[in-house]
């Protein structure tokens, strides 16, 4: 018969993997997805042309980065904890919508640098993060795009629409119809999409003047309404 000594009593699979965890390597992993996180974070908050700033998505990205990192360190050395974490995060659903596809790319760099770090891999982690960043900053903030307007016109006349796709034709570069609608009181409301050439002000004005015209606004759109 085997008696239970001393060391038996407080030797337990915790303790065991307490020791098995370097924790000189946790530091240096969530150091360093802490750094990455906050080039994240200078690179989104540079390269940001929507509509609302949100600083608290901002800040999430560097948790993000970090708690991922955490949590490959906790599973890399555990097969059942992995399986089981795997099937603890599939149930998990995020209800927060994404207006801007670019805001889906960060997190996913965030997430895939976290798992990096949590994995060992510093210098890709840090070239990676480098480069990224510099392609980001290079494509959002040097090349321009040309964003369409939307012109919204309302009139009571219906002969006025000839004078507006008059007015459009000298003074934008491409128009195109989008919709047009008949509202109570008779009145016509038309909305094209509009490339400009010179400001939207002058145009504006022009077709305020028109005879007719009750009100004209234009409004930027690139995936968000901005007036």
């Amino acid at each position: 018969m085997d008696w239970m000594n001393f060391n038996d009593i407080f030797r337990s699979s915790f303790l065991e993997k307490t020791t098995s965890v370097s924790l000189i390597d946790a530091v240096i992993g969530l150091v360093v997805a802490f750094f990455v996180g906050l080039f994240i974070y200078l690179v989104y908050k540079k390269t940001f042309s929507g509509v609302i700033y949100s600083h608290t998505f901002n800040i999430s990205l560097i948790v993000m980065c970090m708690a991922t990192a955490l949590i490959i360190m906790g599973i890399s050395s555990n097969v059942l904890l992995s399986l089981g974490m795997v099937g603890a995060l599939s149930i998990v659903r995020f209800r927060t919508p994404l207006k801007d596809p670019m805001d889906l790319v960060y997190l996913f760099w965030a997430i895939a640098s976290g798992i990096l770090c949590g994995a060992g891999f510093i210098p890709l982690v840090i070239i990676g993060a480098i480069l990224i960043g510099i392609v980001l900053v290079f494509f959002v903030n040097r090349i321009t795009i040309e964003n369409p307007y939307l012109l919204i016109a309302k009139y009571s006349n219906p002969e006025v629409e000839s004078t507006v796709k008059e007015l459009l034709s000298k003074g934008v570069r491409k128009h195109m119809l989008k919709s047009k609608s008949v509202m109570a009181g008779n009145d016509f409301e038309v909305t094209y999409e509009v490339r400009l050439k010179n400001g939207e002000g002058e145009l504006l004005h022009q077709i305020l003047k028109t005879p007719g015209v009750k009100s004209a606004v234009m409004v930027s759109y690139d995936g968000n309404f901005t007036a």
